[in-house]
C-alpha cells in the first residue's frame, strides 16, 4: 500500500461531530490501492480494561477522485469521547495500523498502546458546526435591484433610461427599485423559489452599489426603509427568506469617512480606518491604478480597503450587521470579498449575528478552497464556485471528461464537513459572470441540462434573475440587462421547465440534501454519465447524455423529469443534451 497517500487529521473535516452524539471519521488512501479499511475505537480510559482494540468496524468508501479514495464511518460513544485508529488491508494482504504516532505493521503490541491512537477528547456540542435547517430547503433567486423592475418612477435618478431600451453600459441607470420587487412577489411565488438574495441596496453612487456611502440607509434610487420593511414583511408572508449583500472589505470613495481622510489627511480621525501607507493620500477616480499609497479592492481607487483590525471599524461594522437583523428581521448576509477580511473580525461577526437570530445564515464570497472559514465560527457556507465551475467545465465548455467531473466534485465535497456541504450556495451565473445561456452559446437544451444536474447536487441552488425566462448576456455589464417582463418576449417553455425543476428540488429535498452521491457510470468516450443520490430507503437516479450518440436505458422507477427522451414501455432513448431523472 502507498503509505504516503494516507491522510487523516483529527478535529477537521476528517473527524468532526456531525450530530450531538455522532462523530464522522474520514480517511484518505491512494485510489484502488486499499482493499478494506476498518476502524479500531473505544474509550481512552478503558483500553486496558475492556480491550476494545480487539474488535473493529468496517469503513465505507464514499468517494473516489483520480488520485484518491475516501472512506467514512459514523461513530457513537457511550461516554462522549473516543480514541481511534485505522486497520488497513491491501490487495496483497499486507496489514497496516495508522494512528496518531504514524504507520506500523498491524500487531497486538501496536494496538495495545493508547498513545498510538487519534482522539476526539470529548463531544463538545458547543464546538459542533451547525447550519440553519431552512437553508437546505431553500431555492434562491438573485436580484440585481437596479435591473429587476422600475416600480416607482418618482425615485428614478437623473438620466434614467427607458426600461430595456439598450444593452447596459457600466454607468447606466434604468430605475429598478424595491417597489419593482414587491410588484412581482406573486410571480416569484408562482415560480417556486423561497429565498431572495439581493445585491447591495445601501446608499452608493454606482448602479451596482458595491461602493457604499452609508450602510444605515437604503439608496434613495431604490426607496427607503419603510419600503424595505414592506418588502421584507410581504416576502416573509410568502415563506421567502431575505439575504442582503454586505461589503465590509471596503468603502466607497464618497463615504464620509474617506472624504474626511481626503480633507484632513494624517489629522483625520478616520485615518486608521483604512490601509494607508503614507500621506498625503493619492486621490483617484480611475477604474484601475497600481501606484496608490493606500490599499483598495483590487486596484480600484474608488473602493479604499478597510482596516478591519481597528476596534472602531469592528464596532461600526458589527453595528451595521446587527441593525438590519434587529430592525428589519433579515435572515442572512452574503459577504462580499470575504476572503480579504481577517478571520478575527469574522469570528466576532458570527457571534454578534447568531446571538440575535440563532438560525441566521452567513454566506461568504470566496472562489477558492475555504476550509479555514468553515470551521463553525465564521461562515456557514461559501458561494460554491469551485463546485459549479467544474459542472460548467464538463457540460458547457466540454473541457473535462466525465471522470474528471466526478473527481472534481468529490475533491470539493471532501474539503468540508457533511453539514457544510448541505448548505453550500450553488449558482451557475450571477452579476459577476456571463449568463448561463450565453455560456451555452444560446443552446437552451444545454442550459436546462446543466441546471438540472446542478439542482440534483448537495447545497442550496440559486437562480440569477431572468435565467428562468431565457435571458442571455456576456460578462459585466452585459449580464446585468433589464429583466424582461413582456410575456411575448419571455421563453415560456424555459419558464415552465424551471418551475418543474424547482418543484422537483423541493419535493426530493431530503434525499438531495442528505443522500450520498454515487456515480454508477462514467463514459468518457460517449460523454454519458449516470449517478444516484441515496438516502436510506430513498433513491434518485439521473442519466445525462452530452453526446450525439443516443443512449438506451431501462426505466426502473417513477419518472420525475426528462428532456430529449423518447419512452417506449420501460425503455428510454436519451438523445443529445437529454436527461432522465427517476425515483
Amino acid at each position: 500500500m502507498e503509505r504516503a497517500a494516507f491522510l487523516h487529521r483529527p478535529d477537521s473535516e476528517y473527524a468532526y461531530l456531525y450530530k450531538a452524539d455522532k462523530l464522522h471519521v474520514r480517511l484518505r488512501t491512494k485510489k484502488d490501492d486499499v482493499k478494506s479499511v476498518e476502524i479500531i475505537s473505544g474509550d481512552p480510559y478503558l483500553i486496558n480494561e475492556d480491550k476494545w482494540y480487539e474488535e473493529t468496524q468496517a469503513m465505507k468508501k464514499i468517494a473516489q477522485t483520480e488520485d484518491y479514495d475516501y472512506w467514512l464511518i459514523e461513530l457513537g460513544a457511550k461516554y462522549r469521547r473516543v480514541q481511534y485508529a485505522f486497520a488497513l488491508t491491501g490487495w496483497d494482504r499486507e496489514q497496516l495500523f495508522y494512528g496518531d504516532r504514524g504507520i506500523f505493521k498491524l500487531t497486538d503490541t501496536v494496538k495495545e498502546k493508547a498513545e498510538n491512537y487519534f482522539r476526539m477528547p470529548y463531544f463538545q456540542e458547543i464546538d459542533r458546526f451547525k447550519a440553519p435547517e431552512w437553508v437546505k430547503e431553500t431555492v434562491w433567486y438573485q436580484i440585481f435591484p437596479e435591473r429587476f423592475d422600475n416600480g416607482d418612477a418618482s425615485n428614478d435618478p437623473a438620466g434614467t433610461l427607458k426600461w430595456g431600451s439598450k444593452n447596459p453600459a457600466t454607468t447606466d441607470f434604468f430605475g429598478g427599485d424595491l417597489q419593482g420587487v414587491i410588484d412581482h412577489l406573486d410571480y416569484l411565488e408562482e415560480l417556486g423559489i423561497n429565498g431572495l438574495y439581493f445585491c447591495p441596496i445601501f446608499k452608493a453612487t454606482s448602479n451596482h452599489k458595491y461602493d457604499t456611502i452609508d450602510y444605515f440607509e437604503i439608496d434613495p434610487d431604490f426607496g427607503d426603509k419603510a419600503k424595505f420593511k414592506e418588502l421584507v414583511d410581504e416576502a416573509h408572508k410568502r415563506g421567502f427568506k431575505i439575504m442582503l449583500d454586505a461589503v465590509f472589505n471596503h468603502f466607497g470613495n464618497h463615504s464620509p469617512q474617506w472624504q474626511d481622510v481626503l480633507e484632513h489627511g494624517e489629522h483625520s480621525k478616520y485615518k486608521n480606518w483604512f490601509q494607508i501607507h503614507d500621506f498625503p493620500v493619492q486621490e483617484g477616480d480611475e477604474d484601475s491604478r497600481r501606484d496608490l499609497n493606500f490599499d483598495t479592492f483590487a486596484f480600484t481607487p474608488r473602493m479604499p480597503k478597510l482596516n478591519t483590525a481597528n476596534p472602531e471599524v469592528i464596532d461600526y461594522l458589527l453595528e451595521i450587521a446587527t441593525y438590519w437583523i434587529k430592525e428589519f428581521n433579515i435572515d442572512a448576509w452574503r459577504l462580499d470579498v470575504a476572503n480579504e477580511v481577517d478571520h478575527h473580525f469574522w469570528k466576532k461577526f458570527y457571534k454578534a449575528t447568531t446571538a440575535i437570530k440563532a438560525d441566521f445564515y452567513i454566506l461568504g464570497e470566496i472562489w477558492h478552497s475555504s476550509q479555514s472559514w468553515l470551521q463553525g465560527d465564521e461562515f456557514h457556507a461559501v458561494m460554491n464556485y469551485a463546485y459549479t465551475e467544474t459542472i460548467v467545465n464538463y457540460f458547457v465548455k466540454k473541457e473535462i471528461s466525465a471522470t474528471k467531473l466526478a473527481s472534481g466534485l468529490f475533491e470539493q465535497l471532501m474539503l468540508y464537513r457533511e453539514q457544510t456541504n448541505q448548505v453550500m450556495f450553488n449558482c451557475l451565473d450571477s452579476h459577476d459572470t456571463a449568463r448561463l445561456l450565453t455560456l451555452c452559446n444560446g443552446d437552451k437544451d444545454l442550459a436546462k441540462m446543466t441546471l438540472a444536474f446542478t439542482f440534483l447536487q448537495q447545497g442550496s441552488p440559486c437562480i440569477y434573475y431572468g435565467t428562468e425566462i431565457g435571458m442571455d448576456g456576456g460578462n459585466d455589464p452585459d449580464c446585468r440587462k433589464c429583466m424582461v417582463w413582456d410575456p411575448e418576449k419571455q421563453d415560456l417553455d424555459f419558464l415552465s421547465f424551471m418551475k418543474k425543476l424547482i418543484q422537483l428540488r423541493k419535493e426530493e429535498q431530503k434525499v438531495l440534501s442528505y443522500g450520498q452521491l454515487i456515480f454508477n457510470e462514467l463514459n468518457n468516450d460517449t460523454r454519458f454519465l449516470v449517478f444516484s443520490r441515496n438516502e436510506q430507503d430513498s433513491k434518485v437516479t439521473a442519466y445525462f447524455n452530452s453526446d450525439d450518440t443516443e443512449q438506451e436505458v431501462i426505466i426502473n422507477g417513477t419518472l420525475l423529469l426528462t428532456q430529449n427522451v423518447a419512452v417506449e414501455g420501460n425503455k428510454a432513448i436519451i438523445s443529445k443534451n437529454g436527461f432522465l431523472i427517476i425515483k
